[in-house]
C-alpha cells in the first residue's frame, strides 16, 4: 500500500514539474547540472572503440559487484575496492586509446573532480554519526542519554489505552529515528523495551513491531541524521531545509496513514 501511495505521490509531483520546471524544489540548486549538461552538449565527441571498452569495464565491474554481494557477502569495503578498480582500468583504457587526449595525470585529476561532489556529503555523514556518539552510542547495555529517553517513554506508555499506546509507540519510534537512524541499532535499543511493554498495555507484539517498522522507515526521508539522505542531497546540491519544507507534507500524510494501520492492527488483534 505505502509503496503504491509513494509512487502515485511522486508521479503527481513529477507531472507538475514537467508542466512547469520552476515548481521543482531543485530548480535553483541544479543550475550547476544544467550548465554542465549544456557544456557537454556543445562538444562534438566521437564514440570510439576505447569508449566501448570503458562501457564493457563498467558492465563487467557491476556484474562482479552483484556476484560478490549475492554469493560472497561483499559489503562497503569490497564494493569500494571494485569501483576503484573500475575507475583505474577505465583510466588506463582512456590513456591507451587517447580518449579526449587523456594522459596519466588526467586519471588523478578526474578522480579528484569526481570526489569534489562527494566530499561534502561524506563530511555530513560523519557529523550525523557524531550526534549519536555524543548521546552515548547505541549500546543497549550502557547508561546513555538514549537509554534514559527509552526508560522515560516506557513509563509514560504504561497507563494508556491499547490503541493510544500503539500510536504513541509509532510516534516515539518516528522521533527516536532522528537519534538512531540504523534500523538494526534502533531495533536493538527499543524492541527489548517495547515488546514486553506491549504485553502490559494489551498491544499485540506484531503491532509493536509494525510501529517500529513504520517509524524507522518513513522518517529516514527527512531526518538530517540519515547519512544516506544527506549524502544524496549533497550530491544533488539540494539544501536540507528546502527538502524538508517539501517533504514535511508527505511525512504528515504518511504518519496519518500509519496511525490508521496501527489502530486497525490493534482492533483486529494483528499477530
Amino acid at each position: 500500500f505505502f509503496t503504491s501511495f509513494g509512487i502515485i505521490y511522486t508521479m503527481r509531483y513529477a507531472k507538475k514539474v514537467k508542466a512547469n520546471p520552476e515548481l521543482s524544489i531543485s530548480y535553483e540548486t541544479d543550475k550547476f547540472f544544467r550548465d554542465d549538461f549544456k557544456a557537454d552538449e556543445s562538444e562534438d565527441l566521437e564514440f570510439k572503440f576505447g569508449h566501448k571498452l570503458v562501457f564493457l569495464t563498467i558492465f563487467l565491474g557491476m556484474s562482479w559487484i552483484i556476484w560478490g554481494v549475492v554469493f560472497h557477502g561483499y559489503y562497503l569495503p569490497e564494493i569500494a575496492a571494485q569501483f576503484t578498480i573500475m575507475g583505474i582500468v577505465s583510466g588506463i583504457i582512456g590513456v591507451i586509446f587517447k580518449l579526449n587526449d587523456m594522459t596519466v595525470n588526467d586519471i588523478a585529476t578526474s578522480f579528484r573532480k569526481g570526489a569534489e561532489d562527494l566530499i561534502g556529503a561524506a563530511l555530513v555523514v560523519g557529523m550525523a554519526k557524531g550526534i549519536v556518539l555524543v548521546l552515548g552510542g547505541v549500546d543497549a547495555g550502557t547508561p546513555t542519554v538514549l537509554n534514559t529517553i527509552l526508560n522515560a517513554v516506557a513509563g509514560i506508555l504504561g497507563g494508556l489505552h491499547a490503541s493510544i499506546s500503539a500510536v504513541a509507540m509509532y510516534f516515539f519510534q518516528s522521533v527516536f529515528n532522528f537519534f538512531v537512524v540504523s534500523g538494526s541499532g534502533q531495533a536493538a535499543l527499543t524492541m527489548p523495551i517495547m515488546a514486553p511493554l506491549s504485553d502490559l498495555v494489551s498491544v499485540p507484539r506484531q503491532v509493536a513491531v509494525l510501529a517500529f517498522q513504520l517509524g524507522d522507515g518513513f522518517t529516514n526521508m527527512i531526518v538530517p541524521t540519515s547519512g544516506i539522505l544527506m549524502a544524496i542531497l549533497g550530491i544533488s546540491k539540494v539544501e536540507w531545509g528546502v527538502w524538508a519544507k517539501q517533504q514535511i507534507k508527505f511525512q504528515g500524510i504518511l504518519f496519518v496513514l500509519g496511525c490508521v494501520f496501527i489502530v486497525i492492527g490493534v482492533l483486529i488483534n494483528f499477530q
